[in-house]
């Protein structure tokens, strides 16, 4: 059982992880790091950590929603192969040995890391997602992928919806938006998968879905005030300090 230190840390981070995912991306690395520094088994915290990631995507989707940038019809077009291959990431992260698991998060964090700084973020032009260049295939596959990723570890998952929103003409606040949903989807899926097998401690669960739901509520607000511009610089900033962390944990 948690200590009620461990339980308050967990709701702090929780709530700037969360802010942090709406606004761009990358907040499961600095709970996940902190999951697994407290002495939860990376498998489980990876599971539990999703519990946070339902609740923040809830109030974030709902907050985008009542500002008019959800665009529903392009987002749910590409809904079933996210969810369907949420359904198998999660499925194959149950079935890998926890050692060999915690090895591989801590190899994905680090190359997600590196890749999210290496990576140029998107210009802050709005085009139509009708201007994006990808086949309606492609781009079923590429969200099919992202949904594997997700239900497998979750870690920056939202940078990588946004490279594919923004690719698709959208502009950052609307391409958090649509990003939010799909998180949203592959978290359901996923916390099926990882409950019917046991594998979530809810009391951490808890914590951090309180953080997180109040961290998305905040996310949404400064998104909406601050813009496109001002989420580029946040999302260099995250990418950079979860780098440092990543590093020295």
């Amino acid at each position: 059982m948690p200590s009620p230190l461990e339980l308050a840390t967990v709701v702090a981070a929780a709530t700037v992880s969360g802010a942090l995912n709406v606004v761009a991306g990358g907040g499961s690395f600095l709970t996940l790091s902190l999951l697994l520094l407290i002495g939860v088994p990376a498998p489980v915290a990876n599971a539990t950590n999703r519990v946070g990631v339902l609740t923040q995507s809830l109030a974030g989707l709902w907050g985008f929603h009542r500002h008019g940038v959800v665009d529903w019809t392009w987002a749910l077009r590409v809904s079933v192969p996210v969810m369907a291959g949420a359904g198998l990431g999660a499925w194959l992260a149950l079935a890998i040995p926890p050692q060999a698991f915690s090895r591989m998060l801590a190899t994905i964090m680090l190359v997600m890391t590196g890749w999210s700084l290496w990576r140029q973020r998107a210009s802050s032009g709005t085009a139509s997602p009708a201007a994006t260049p990808w086949s309606p295939m492609a781009t079923h596959v590429g969200f099919f992928l992202m949904g594997l990723y997700g239900g497998f570890i979750q870690a920056g998952i939202g940078f990588l919806l946004l490279a594919f929103t923004t690719a698709a003409g959208f502009d950052l606040v609307k391409g958090n938006a649509i990003k939010l949903l799909h998180v949203l989807l592959m978290t359901i899926v996923a916390l099926t998968v990882f409950g019917s097998a046991g594998t979530i401690d809810w009391s951490m669960g808890l914590a951090l879905g309180v953080g997180n739901f109040i961290g998305g509520t905040l996310g949404v607000r400064l998104a909406m005030a601050l813009g496109h511009v001002w989420i580029q610089r946040v999302v260099a900033v995250a990418m950079v300090v979860f780098a440092v962390v990543l590093w020295f944990s």
